[in-house]
């Protein structure tokens, strides 16, 4: 769900002046045009669905730190599509490319695949980190589509229930549902498989505050809530965090990637991989359909009946994921351009001034 604070001040910045800054950004690292594009265009629709720890900021953080600058994310790189005898699914080289775009293309391929057979499915070996999962799904879920991805992230992270070393990745899963009829927005539940993404210990480590409990350890395995000492990170939901964490790294197993506490850095193992892999799948609604619905029901009408069940006898005011963000995305459209933090517009406008590029102009949001 979204971690925007409404209290905060925040800043309007024009969306084509952020894109065309972070596309610059990425061409700066050696990156092609549409590589830059899709970064800037996936880290916008972060920002304006609310979400800021898979930014743009992030983006550049994650490449600078563990992408193109040693090696395990190649600028201008090609995607293999591996040929093998199975209709509905695709396996992919991604060749160490941009993760933004492939995931981009990936879904895009799922959808003509669903389209054909009702369910599509693309793997992706030797890839690189999409960002925000949401991003991608809720784009498919607003095109009618029913959509699921998970990946193993950069690095292993995160400790496992009951043990003091991390061998896990954040792992996270998002599922999409086209219920923006029903709704007015698509049901998107999104979560990495810790406590907190370490997005969000970067953000408040940026911006001041303290982590939650039982989130994080610090270089001596104890608990911390000061994202400065937090090295590590504990599994939401002990145990069930734990396993959900462990579906990630097995289908990874399963399409090629290889040891996780190697994955992201520079391994001196020439026979190992320290690449992630991506997972997509995504459903077309009609192919799940038995058409007995109760109560002459449709498909569409039998779901949000179901909703309104679920949401119904004093449950009225609960949330449903993707709400948060549907909201977000309804304060953007009004501010008529993405929100940023003081501390966010600071750092966007540091990186112009190494480009040279004039400072991001931006006006107060009233909320």
């Amino acid at each position: 769900m979204s971690s925007a604070n409404s209290k905060e001040q925040m800043h309007i910045v024009d969306v084509q002046a952020h894109n065309e800054l972070i596309t610059a950004a990425f061409i700066a690292r050696g990156f092609n045009e549409e590589e830059g594009r899709a970064a800037a265009e996936i880290a916008a629709v972060a920002t304006t669905h609310g979400n800021r720890t898979h930014n743009a900021l992030k983006a550049l953080h994650l490449d600078e730190l563990l992408g193109s600058a040693i090696g395990n994310c190649t600028p201008g790189a090609n995607i293999i599509k591996k040929e093998h005898r199975f209709a509905a699914s695709e396996v992919w080289d991604g060749n160490k490319k941009l993760g933004q775009l492939v995931a981009k293309e990936a879904f895009n391929r799922a959808i003509e695949l669903a389209d054909k057979y009702g369910i599509g499915m693309v793997s992706v070996d030797n890839a690189w980190h999409y960002l925000w999962g949401s991003g991608y799904a809720i784009d498919a879920a607003n095109r009618g589509y029913i959509a699921y991805t998970n990946c193993t992230s950069t690095l292993a992270e995160v400790v496992p229930f009951g043990g003091k070393f991390p061998t896990l990745g954040t792992n996270p899963h998002t599922w999409a549902f086209p219920t923006t009829n029903e709704l007015g927005y698509p049901i998107c539940i999104d979560w990495a498989t810790s406590t907190v993404a370490m997005g969000r210990v970067q953000q408040l480590k940026r911006e001041g505050g303290t982590l939650p409990p039982e989130s994080a350890v610090d270089a001596d395995g104890n608990p911390t809530t000061d994202p400065a000492k937090a090295v590590s990170l504990l599994p939401f939901g002990r145990h069930k965090g734990y396993g959900l964490s462990l579906v990630n790294e097995i289908v990874a197993a399963y399409i090629g990637g290889s040891i996780p506490t190697i994955r992201g850095t520079q391994s001196s193992i020439p026979s190992e991989k320290t690449t992630s892999s991506f997972f997509f799948q995504v459903i077309h609604p009609e192919a799940m359909s038995g058409n007995a619905f109760a109560a002459g029901r449709d498909q569409k009408s039998n779901v949000k009946a179901v909703i309104d069940d679920i949401l119904g006898h004093g449950n009225e005011t609960c949330l449903l994921p993707g709400q948060l963000e549907a909201q977000a995305a309804e304060r953007t459209k009004q501010a008529g351009g993405l929100l940023f933090s003081t501390a966010e517009l600071e750092e966007l406008n540091k990186i112009a001034a190494t480009l040279d590029r004039p400072a991001l102009t931006s006006k107060p949001f009233e909320s």
